[in-house]
């Protein structure tokens, strides 16, 4: 699923008139709607529906002068004036061939294929650190799903693995938020690291 995303965000930017093949500095421009789109589209990806329920449900931003739908394309849900925020503020400061091979180079991780010929234990076996994996339980662009098959793949090769899977509503973003739960375990995590060295 991520591969499609990262796909429909890399033609929203190379079929932006402004695109030019990759040289559009050389025409003095920049594909800014394309870059805009793109964003729009991976910033949905980095949210829960719950979280996105509870900042903007169906509010309305605009209305008709008699309060209905204005039924045009132009801003009417508080949700889309949020993402078109986004996109527009990303495609101020954003590089969008940068975007183009950040995304292909998120494609094309892939350990299991290129170090285990298909099998993520035995791409991981030569690895001799020790591991804490934490997973939110509204993250779908990276599900607690894939990081118990990490964690099982550790396993295999008896690493030692601390697994935290959290119940947090805010999707992918998780991790960057003040979540007491997930700041909680990473710092008994290091906390154990510290005393066994006695740092």
């Amino acid at each position: 699923q991520n591969i499609a995303f990262n796909e429909v965000a890399r033609r929203a930017i190379t079929t932006d008139p402004e695109f030019h093949q990759g040289d559009f500095y050389a025409h003095d421009t920049v594909p800014r709607s394309g870059l805009s789109v793109a964003r729009m589209l991976g910033h949905i990806t980095y949210l829960s529906d719950d979280d996105m329920s509870v900042k903007f449900g169906r509010e309305r931003r605009n209305f008709a002068e008699d309060g209905r739908y204005q039924y045009g394309f132009d801003v009417e849900f508080e949700v889309e004036s949020y993402l078109r925020y986004q996109g527009e503020k990303f495609s101020r400061y954003f590089d969008a061939n940068t975007y183009l091979l950040i995304t292909r180079a998120l494609d094309y991780f892939d350990p299991a294929r290129r170090y285990g010929g298909g099998d993520l234990a035995k791409a991981l076996a030569h690895l001799k650190s020790r591991f804490l994996t934490v997973s939110f339980t509204t993250d779908w662009r990276f599900p607690p799903a894939m990081k118990r098959e990490l964690v099982q793949a550790l396993l295999k090769n008896q690493h030692e693995v601390t697994y935290a899977e959290i119940d947090a509503p805010h999707g992918h973003d998780a991790f960057l938020l003040t979540d007491p739960t997930y700041h909680g375990v990473v710092r008994g995590y290091f906390s154990k690291i510290a005393k066994e060295r006695s740092l």
